[in-house]
């Protein structure tokens, strides 16, 4: 008797912890995006040819980072500064033009009412080096212009697995390809599009509007958007929002494969880094006479418990409302856990944890990059070297990555040197009228789109902001597929003339309607 009382109450418990995850499940508010349904056209948002040219001489110019700023060609900054100059005469005679450390570009649009916060757009102009290519054999004979469906001209291949010359800018197949159209010179010349034509339709902003476009983002930001962070701050500056690169559309099933819709990424926050270099002693020597252990089996043991031992999964904030923005979307089981963390949690990270991408979201994350031993095959290395790199979530710090590596460490003959490091950034809101227009604007020509919160992986130049505004966004309004976003930083970088169309008319409405 007792027995079928215990398993009736436990089937009533059950009952009711069934009945408790279905109600809330579908009591759950998810965010739902308000489809455009209206018997309105989507905007005009196609780049003009002229539009396209000037993008294109910007494209030509190799504005190559170099990891040792003093060696770095500065040739063609000064030419891309003299092209601005030359391809905007519009805005150079409205906005005030300051440079600082002398190849930070500073504009300054003033609005009407002095008493509102400004506005920041950031971008950068310099880009990443493309292996194996040497920009000073480009002819002129390199640079491909097709609008139309004419068959193209032969090239010679510079670089293997470009379709066209990296620094050509060539135009073809509806695409504009080259080092930097997706990273970043698209934004800096949609900005500078954005501001031509609303200065030519005689606008005057509200408020001031500024945009900051540093020359070394690829190498640190120390020297561009540092010294122009600090340059804001000095003048006793408070941005109301500040918009950078760091998100992006990603194509239907691109992100995740359980939503169909495509998904605009707006990263609210973004993770900090720590670099470090463990130097692993042992007993060295000739080969022949080898020791139980060497410095290099020491420091393969401390890979391997740097690699067993991962920081915790946890989700912060961003992707809580990331979840609760995709869920909606999502099968019926996925809608429970996520509406049911208190119970589910563990199996949200599970799933998230089974992706790299995903997984970068929910841990500060482990990466054993280099490792060295010695310089010839019959010697052992007294000393073996292990470099490591940690992308740190917001909430964690550098203090307890090093706490954590120390600890790893334990037994062992290792010193341990920072090469880089940085916090992670603070959380923006999303409350706020930064994030909203970003909504309201995307609305007009992605109506579909999910638009979400997030957290940027990789490292960018509005960290530096930090310091005079609370409020940063890290969005660019490009739809790609997961090819196109392994182009960034790779081969065959382009851009669609799509996509740049609606990057030039996204930032020119955010600058008339904020």
């Amino acid at each position: 008797m007792n027995m079928k009382k215990f398993f009736a109450t436990l089937l009533i418990l059950l009952f009711v912890l069934v009945l408790v995850l279905v109600v809330r499940t579908v009591t759950y508010k998810f965010g739902k995006v308000e489809k455009n349904v209206s018997d309105k056209e989507l905007v005009n948002t196609a780049p003009s040819e002229q539009a396209i040219r000037r993008f294109v001489g910007g494209i030509r110019i190799p504005t190559i980072s170099n990891e040792f700023y003093n060696e770095t060609n500065f040739k063609p900054f000064d030419e891309f500064m003299r092209y601005l100059a030359d391809s905007y005469p519009e805005v150079y005679r409205v906005m005030d033009v300051d440079t600082i450390n002398k190849y930070g570009l500073v504009f300054h649009w003033k609005g009407k009412n002095s008493k509102l916060n400004p506005i920041l757009f950031l971008s950068h102009y310099d880009v990443v080096p493309v292996a194996g290519y040497d920009p000073s054999a480009m002819t002129a004979s390199d640079t491909i212009f097709q609008l139309n469906d004419k068959p193209l001209p032969s090239i010679q291949a510079y670089a293997e697995k470009w379709e066209y010359p990296p620094f050509s800018g060539a135009v073809a197949n509806g695409r504009i390809y080259g080092r930097g159209t997706l990273d970043m010179k698209c934004m800096l010349f949609s900005l500078m599009e954005g501001a031509r034509n609303l200065i030519n339709e005689g606008f005057q902003p509200e408020r001031d509007i500024w945009f900051a476009f540093g020359h070394d983002e690829e190498v640190s930001g120390h020297q561009g958007a540092l010294k122009i962070a600090n340059y804001f701050k000095e003048k006793g500056l408070h941005f109301d929002a500040v918009y950078d690169e760091g998100g992006i559309i990603a194509a239907s099933g691109s992100a995740m494969e359980a939503i169909q819709e495509p998904l605009a990424l707006v990263g609210v926050g973004e993770k900090g880094f720590l670099t470090l270099r463990l130097a692993v002693r042992g007993i060295g020597g000739h080969s022949s006479m080898p020791p139980a252990k060497s410095s290099l089996i020491y420091a393969a043991e401390i890979i391997e418990k740097l690699n067993s031992n991962q920081f915790p999964a946890q989700i912060i904030s961003p992707i809580t409302k990331f979840f609760d923005n995709v869920g909606g979307y999502m099968g019926f089981l996925s809608r429970m856990a996520i509406a049911n963390q208190w119970l589910f949690e563990p199996l949200l990270l599970n799933t998230m944890e089974k992706s790299p991408a995903s997984n970068a979201l929910v841990r500060t994350t482990t990466a054993v990059t280099m490792a060295k031993g010695s310089d010839a095959p019959n010697v052992l290395a007294s000393e073996a070297e292990v470099t490591v790199n940690f992308r740190i979530l917001p909430g964690d710090s550098v203090a307890g990555v090093m706490e954590h590596v120390q600890k790893v460490c334990e037994g062992y003959d290792v010193s341990i040197d920072i090469i880089s490091q940085r916090e992670p950034s603070g959380i923006s809101p999303e409350n706020v009228r930064g994030f909203q227009i970003i909504k309201e604007e995307l609305a007009e020509i992605y109506p579909a789109a999910i638009v979400t919160s997030y957290i940027t992986i990789g490292g960018t130049d509005s960290y530096k902001y930090q310091i005079v505004s609370d409020e940063i966004y890290r969005f660019l309004p490009i739809c790609l597929n997961q090819y196109e976003q392994r182009t960034i930083h790779n081969e065959n970088e382009y851009i669609s003339l799509e996509n740049f169309g609606k990057v030039q008319w996204y930032f020119k409405e955010v600058m008339r309607n904020y």
